[in-house]
């Protein structure tokens, strides 16, 4: 399975807590968008004859194309890659975009899958993040989609947020839950360095919620989700049946993708490439027919810890005799005491050679993951 990933590096507004590149001047939208096509054909030969079965509309915020925009994309993909016919096509959307006139155009150009930003159900949240949408917004949008016909639904929802308390938490989660969308991916709020939220905990205006009321609220998700028959696939991930994301998989189990637009990333099993992240660089070399982007050439070590760090996140884990045959790497040899000892203490299980992260594992992926990749 091969996936084609669009960044779209437009936003209505910047979110407090949001890192990635974006920008809120949309006159370069039209020129941005021509260029992406362009780049289509660059870059046409990256994937080879795989066929391709996920193709996900990423950004910033990619509802802010016209669905003209979005379907011209579409076909010029479809021109140079071998797009099936079953492939799921993700847009990600704010709640402010999606009028009912807006769904029902989305739908014809073949959008199957709508990634919905709700982040919160409560206004006070809402503003505190600086999204464009209130909970009544929000609300709203998720009834519309669902009356337009979308079968196949996400949404994303933020904890860790100073203020929310395990209560509100608790009230977040039975919302979403009221909604049944087929997925729900969730996130703990980071801080990070060069954003709103970063200026404000440098001068001392912004304080993070404490890591056990975090833990708590993740362990909250996981009962209530669970509950209400959601597999967690991973860490943060969660999906009815038949409804896991394709795109996402696509990156835990290394398959090949290629990145269309500024920032976006690439991967084809030999190496990784990330575009400039500068919308008029990117623009002005598209239109000389060059690609600025930086390539890494995976050693044999990044390879063994990308394997790690993304299949220890899922819950089909790593598999050791992939590691020590394909990959060379024995990791009961080389990892064993430790594994006895977060075995010991009930953070992974460990059957037919597959190494999967528990229930409390999960609280320490990132730390667990850490601990056993190769060395630099």
């Amino acid at each position: 399975m091969a996936g084609l990933y669009f960044h779209i590096p437009f936003c209505k507004q910047a979110c407090y807590y949001c890192d990635f590149h974006f920008s809120t001047d949309l006159t370069m939208r039209q020129s941005l968008v021509v260029s992406m096509v362009s780049e289509l054909d660059l870059q046409k030969d990256y994937l080879g004859d795989q066929p391709v079965e996920t193709i996900y509309f990423g950004g910033g915020t990619p509802s802010l194309l016209s669905p003209g925009e979005i379907e011209l994309l579409l076909f010029k993909s479809k021109s140079v890659h071998n797009i099936t016919s079953e492939s799921e096509i993700t847009l990600e959307a704010n709640p402010d975009d999606l009028t009912k006139e807006k769904l029902e155009i989305l739908k014809a150009t073949g959008i199957n899958r709508l990634s919905v930003g709700i982040q919160s159900f409560q206004d006070d949240l809402l503003k505190f993040l600086n999204r464009a949408h209130d909970a009544q917004a929000a609300r709203q949008c998720l009834e519309n989609v669902r009356s337009a016909g979308f079968a196949n639904i996400s949404i994303d929802l933020i904890y860790g947020i100073p203020a929310l308390s395990l209560d509100r938490w608790r009230e977040t989660v039975l919302e979403a839950i009221r909604f049944s969308p087929e997925h729900i991916s969730t996130y703990a709020l980071t801080i990070e360095e060069k954003t709103v939220f970063g200026n404000w905990q440098k001068k001392g205006k912004l304080k993070a919620i404490d890591e056990e009321t975090e833990a708590r609220q993740f362990e909250i998700l996981m009962d209530m989700l669970g509950e209400a028959g959601y597999r967690q696939y991973e860490v943060s991930n969660f999906a009815k049946p038949g409804f896991i994301s394709r795109h996402n998989s696509s990156y835990w189990k290394q398959s090949h993708y290629l990145g269309i637009g500024p920032s976006a990333h690439s991967y084809n099993g030999l190496s990784r490439q990330f575009n400039v992240r500068n919308n008029a660089l990117y623009t002005r070399s598209i239109q000389q027919g060059q690609l600025l982007f930086e390539r890494e050439v995976l050693s044999d070590e990044n390879k063994i810890n990308e394997y790690i760090l993304t299949g220890l996140r899922t819950d089909w884990g790593c598999d050791l005799k992939f590691l020590r045959e394909i990959l060379k790497d024995d990791l009961l040899a080389r990892r064993g005491s430790y594994l006895d000892q977060i075995l010991s203490q009930g953070l992974v299980s460990l059957e037919e050679y597959t190494l999967r992260l528990t229930r409390k594992g999960k609280l320490l992926a990132d730390k667990i993951a850490e601990d056993l990749i190769v060395a630099p």
